[in-house]
């Protein structure tokens, strides 16, 4: 039998309307083929395998009682997000989630009307979700109704509770559906977390309140204002008797839970309850992530996504990498180990990506100096913050998409009293499948204008263990060193560190390529920062043996540092060059390349100039080759960018 036949419910289901036509008691089978349907996929087209098996039955619930998409699922975190994605009419088209032209990595408006909100990052889903439940009264749409999913750790993110806190005391029936399964990526951290683990709420005593408070309202006797007052003081109450405080309930939210979020049956049951019942609402839930897939409930943070595996063993398809050089954020990770064994001042800081940065390494030696604050960028920098001011020396690891919700605290916590922080932007630049909400596009542009902080990028491995010993040196203020999502280009990596002068690019090479026309020579400058630069290396070299007419002299040049630039080195490009290419894996707009160009513009130099870098809009999901192919500043577009002005000058 194919696995398509074996569908005997989801082949037949387009939409939400197709699986509303369903008993109850099939739904458990739709939830096993839904499962099914998901790890075949996913072993072939990586993706996030765990959150989604473990969101399966709350998935299904959600798209049977309500009646979306007019009624909304705002989803926070994409990762959980697959399920709906196959129920709601792109099964067919599922294949291609993540590729080049293929489905959106997480759910968008921009690609189906069941997408409510965009979910790339944690957190949003309350606050959104209680706009569109405020939107709904203010249009006289009174019969919608608005849910959000959180989960992944999502809880621990400062928005959350500021969702919270307004829906508290704003008039809305918005239904806040906690999916806690104790993870986010790695295991997740902190009191909030502890918090969901020790909650238990009797559900006989839910329902029976429920039946009650229906009764009231039938005999007219329990109006709004009576029942806000009930309902501070059943809370009240069930404090005392259970010694024990409800935070929700704490803030007016109506809470229920924890049930069991893997019984599909159940959950039905009790978002039927609760679909019509007024006011905020907190639904708890447990789940388990790789829920239905043995190898994934037993390794949560490794099938988080597991890259390709064999469905049927479990076997992770695993290449051999013992002959390539090592992701950067492995190198990240030993430097850091190395750096914080001699210099005990070093703590290191991560908002939940311990394995995803490598501070695990660490984490595994010197446990009670790292610290991962879960899913808090803001938090994880101001925190840092507070014991540079004290003496420490953080190296706070964020994400580069992830560091955007961080700036006020970089700004206002961190460079204007110029603190020892050492900010590491990992996934800079163009990080492939992710897409648009995961690119580190913009750290360069939105940073520079930012005083009291220095900003690097290292063109390789060795670059990178330079610059993080140089940031650990005295005096050395904020220090931001941003690098990419993959491997690096040495195989053979681990040399002795040696400081780098703050502000002091260098010269990778200068020479004569081609047939050159001695009475015009043309004169190109390459600048670029961070790894992009070993992509412009290849197309000089190539251009070499391949320039069969036109020619001159070609010089490129590293400037590893963007923010202080190096006086030194534009002044002698802009003596020496009548044309000029920069090129940064991040957005031409306000970037690298804008800098230059104000610099040898206020200093009186112009060359011709072109900017090569992400182009001023949100890039799809894709290969890392095939999106820089996309925004032109791959190998060939860079080779055919300086051959064009080679020939024309010649």
């Amino acid at each position: 039998m194919s696995n398509e036949n074996k569908y005997r419910f989801l082949n037949k289901i387009n939409s939400p309307d197709d699986l509303r036509k369903l008993s109850v008691d099939q739904l458990p089978e739709v939830c096993n083929e839904l499962r099914s349907n998901i790890i075949k996929e996913v072993a072939v087209n990586p993706g996030h395998l765990g959150s989604s098996l473990g969101a399966t039955e709350i998935t299904v619930a959600c798209h049977y009682v309500f009646n979306t998409p007019e009624d909304r699922i705002v989803w926070d975190v994409g990762h959980q997000a697959y399920g709906h994605k196959i129920l709601t009419g792109r099964r067919e088209r599922f294949c291609q989630n993540r590729k080049l032209g293929g489905l959106m990595p997480f759910p968008s408006p921009m690609e189906s009307e069941y997408d409510t909100f965009t979910c790339g990052h944690a957190s949003n889903s309350i606050s959104a979700a209680l706009g569109m439940a405020m939107a709904a009264k203010l249009t006289q749409k009174s019969d919608r109704h608005v849910v959000a999913i959180i989960g992944d750790g999502a809880m621990s993110g400062g928005l959350a509770f500021e969702g919270l806190n307004n829906a508290s005391t704003k008039d809305n029936d918005l239904l806040i559906i906690l999916n806690d399964n104790d993870m986010s990526i790695d295991r997740a951290v902190g009191g909030m977390q502890q918090y969901l683990l020790n909650l238990d709420t009797n559900e006989t005593y839910n329902r029976l309140r429920f039946k009650a408070s229906q009764w009231l309202h039938e005999k007219g006797i329990l109006n709004e204002q009576r029942r806000k007052g009930i309902i501070r003081l059943n809370n009240a109450l069930k404090s005392a008797l259970a010694q024990q405080q409800n935070l929700f309930e704490g803030m007016n939210i109506r809470y229920f839970g924890p049930f069991d979020g893997n019984n599909v049956v159940e959950l039905v049951r009790i978002l039927r309850q609760l679909k019509d019942m007024k006011g905020p609402k907190m639904l708890h839930l447990h789940t388990v992530k790789g829920k239905g897939y043995e190898p994934a409930e037993k390794s949560a943070t490794v099938w988080h996504a597991p890259g390709k595996f064999d469905p049927e063993t479990g076997e992770r398809i695993v290449q051999d990498t013992s002959n390539q050089p090592p992701k950067y954020q492995d190198v990240f990770g030993e430097t850091l180990l190395e750096l914080a064994m001699k210099n005990e001042r070093i703590v290191g800081v991560t908002p939940a990506m311990p394995t995803g940065c490598s501070m695990n390494i660490m984490m595994g030696k010197l446990g009670e100096r790292t610290f991962d604050v879960g899913i808090a960028e803001g938090h994880a920098m101001t925190f840092s913050a507070g014991m540079a001011k004290d003496g420490l020396l953080p190296f706070c690891n964020i994400y580069s998409a992830f560091s955007q919700r961080a700036y006020d605290n970089i700004i206002h916590d961190a460079a204007i009293l110029n603190l020892p922080v050492v900010l590491c932007l990992d996934r800079a630049g163009l990080v492939g499948e992710d897409g648009a909400t995961h690119h580190g596009a913009f750290d360069m542009a939105f940073l520079r204008p930012i005083p009291n902080i220095t900003i690097a990028s290292p063109m390789n491995e060795h670059e990178l263990r330079h610059l993080m010993y140089t940031a650990q040196l005295p005096n050395k203020g904020l220090f931001v060193i941003r690098y990419p999502r993959g491997n690096g280009v040495i195989t053979d990596w681990k040399c002795p560190m040696e400081e780098i002068e703050v502000g002091k690019g260098r010269k990778i090479c200068d020479k004569v390529i081609g047939q050159t026309n001695d009475a015009k020579t043309s004169s190109v400058a390459v600048l670029t920062i961070g790894p992009v630069g070993n992509d412009v290396q290849k197309a000089i070299n190539q251009l070499a043996d391949e320039l069969k007419e036109g020619g001159g002299r070609i010089a490129h040049y590293d400037l590893r540092f963007l923010k202080p630039l190096d006086s030194d080195l534009l002044k002698e490009v802009g003596e020496a060059f009548s044309q000029v290419i920069t090129i940064e894996d991040g957005v031409r707009n306000g970037g690298m390349g804008s800098a230059v160009t104000e610099w040898l513009n206020d200093h009186g130099y112009k060359p011709d100039i072109l900017r090569m870098g992400m182009p001023d809009s949100f890039i799809e999901q894709g290969t890392v080759n095939e999106l820089r192919q996309i925004c032109k500043y791959d190998t060939d577009n860079i080779k055919k960018e300086i051959a064009k002005r080679l020939k024309t000058y010649s």
